[in-house]
């Protein structure tokens, strides 16, 4: 199994991506269209959100057909073209596999609805319990997991939205299908695949939560490590150069150390969440707080220091269509934006472990800035607006928490052009584009050789140079700073030092070392006597040979 530690993945979400036949939603060939872009930021692998056929309750997170193309994305023939203009971009494929659940609407789901044994056990149904729901677990996308089909006199479990049913991974028939599904499109050409909601699909007990909201019953569950090999060895583990990435729910350090250990032969990477709920007060996503910047630098280093004693790889990244954006977030967006922005680029890039950038990332989109509850399309934030109106809480607060934590921040469409519509589509677009895209789009930072796009190419390249940046230790420093992240890199013969400024002030840290400047986002680094003056967001790469 390859370590990936050279390559870097790219995420698109295909309906936000680029449109080309005046739909108002981004097309497979749209992507096409954009390659030469793709390939000149120097990126390795697409990963794509999915595309498959989906009454769309959940953006394509709920699947009806895994082997058929969504017709709002194109056809099976746009499909296989991409995948070969890919191929000639020096591009792989990374496809979107949801085995948690699958759409009511598949086939497998009406067969049981319609009382079929076989495909009643592809899923969970429980009869009642004392003339209630089988327990008391809460779906992520709020209200109870549980629904009730009259016609069979029992409950079904989908632990996300009501038209999205899990699958039973104790059948060893379920587990086959999947494995199936991931052979067939890696004989279209695939290279990789990204697990959705993975270590959900092991469920123990399914007894009633009075502590928690049921996750702790399901969340990395008895069989998981189990069922991940199997799929591993029936599957993806018999090519040693497809891609494999993890989504982990409320996962631990101890069982991702096991997830993306090699020796385990189960996945190749995980993507853990921990890090992106620094900013949540007691933990509740809903609410508003800054982020907790001790907490994410403490998250930042045991996470990676806890990886690599095992030698498992992890994702790095900031953003993702399931999380606002990080400018926004964690940077400056309004004083700061480029400094922040390169900075929060450069504190990823440099750790250990395979970087992933989400479309528009790279040229510093932020935050839409939505102002009423009808220009959100997340099912997520339009249930959430509803429980947070029934808590009491008034408009202009729930606006704001939406404003600052709704998914679809990260899927408001790419900025292209200063144009209409920011050269997304002809046509009126799914979703609103962010305004500010007269000022941040793509043609005007490829223009500008000092761009955040232009920090990006070159983080890239510095990576896929550096068997240090791949492959070395990773050590933190100035862990009880209150402002900057600082760690090296140590190589055979080389360390990198790298030191972050989280804050819009000035910061002072004591640095004696004899080491010239690998990158910086601020043109006129410079360290006096031992001290360096971090100005606001400054990001630095110190490198020095042995």
């Amino acid at each position: 199994m390859e370590d990936f530690a050279n390559k870097v993945v790219y995420q698109i979400y295909p309906r936000s991506f680029q449109d080309t036949d005046g739909d108002g939603f981004g097309d497979l060939r749209g992507i096409v269209e954009r390659l030469d872009y793709l390939e000149d930021l120097g990126v390795d692998y697409l990963w794509l959100n999915p595309f498959f056929v989906s009454p769309q309750k959940d953006n394509g997170y709920d699947i009806a057909d895994y082997r058929q193309i969504d017709p709002r994305f194109g056809t099976m023939e746009d499909l296989d073209a991409l995948i070969q203009a890919a191929q000639e971009h020096h591009i792989g494929l990374m496809f979107d596999m949801v085995f948690n659940h699958t759409s009511v609407e598949h086939e497998w789901f009406q067969k049981a609805l319609a009382g079929d044994e076989k495909y009643k056990n592809y899923y969970i149904f429980k009869k009642p319990v004392d003339g209630h729901m089988p327990n008391n677990w809460v779906s992520k996308f709020g209200g109870p997991v549980w629904e009730y089909v009259p016609a069979l006199g029992e409950y079904y479990l989908h632990l996300y939205d009501v038209n999205q049913a899990d699958l039973n991974w104790d059948n060893p028939d379920v587990r086959q299908e999947c494995a199936d599904i991931v052979k067939f499109w890696m004989d279209k050409g695939v290279k990789g695949f990204r697990f959705d909601v993975v270590n959900n699909m092991s469920k123990g007990s399914f007894e009633d939560d009075f502590i928690g909201d049921g996750r702790r019953f399901y969340s990395d569950g008895p069989h998981i490590h189990e069922y991940l090999h199997g799929l591993n060895r029936a599957s993806f583990g018999q090519d040693p150069s497809i891609m494999t990435v993890g989504e982990m729910s409320s996962t631990s350090l101890e069982n991702c150390q096991k997830y993306a250990n090699p020796e385990h032969e189960e996945l190749g990477m995980v993507f853990n969440f921990h890090h992106l709920k620094v900013d949540y007060e007691n933990k509740q996503k809903w609410t508003l707080k800054p982020f907790d910047f001790m907490e994410l630098k403490e998250l930042f280093n045991t996470w990676q220091t806890g990886m690599q004693e095992t030698n498992s790889n992890q994702a790095l990244f900031w953003n993702c269509h399931d999380q606002p954006r990080s400018l926004s977030r964690f940077g400056d967006d309004k004083n700061y934006p480029v400094e922040s922005a390169k900075m929060l680029a450069m504190a990823l890039h440099m750790m250990r472990g395979t970087p992933y950038i989400y479309q528009g990332e790279e040229i510093g989109m932020t935050n839409n800035g939505f102002d009423s509850i009808e220009q959100y399309r997340d099912v997520e934030s339009t249930n959430y607006y509803e429980i947070l109106k029934a808590e009491g809480k008034d408009e202009d607060e729930i606006l704001a928490i939406l404003g600052a934590k709704s998914r679809d921040n990260a899927r408001s469409p790419m900025q292209w052009t200063a144009g209409k519509n920011a050269g997304f589509s002809d046509a009126e677009p799914w979703m609103r584009v962010n305004p500010n895209h007269a000022t941040i789009n793509v043609e005007t930072a490829i223009a500008d050789p000092d761009s955040i796009y232009s920090f990006y190419k070159k983080l890239i390249r510095l990576r896929k140079e550096s068997d240090t940046i791949q492959h070395g230790t990773y050590v933190p420093l100035l862990e009880e700073h209150e402002r900057v992240l600082a760690y090296k890199r140590v190589g055979q013969d080389e360390e990198i030092l790298v030191l972050c400024n989280f804050y819009g002030e000035e910061t002072t840290v004591s640095l004696h070392t004899e080491a010239d400047v690998l990158l910086s986002n601020y043109a006129d680094f410079q360290m006096r006597d031992g001290e360096v003056t971090l100005r606001p967001y400054e990001a630095v790469a110190l490198r020095k040979t042995a």
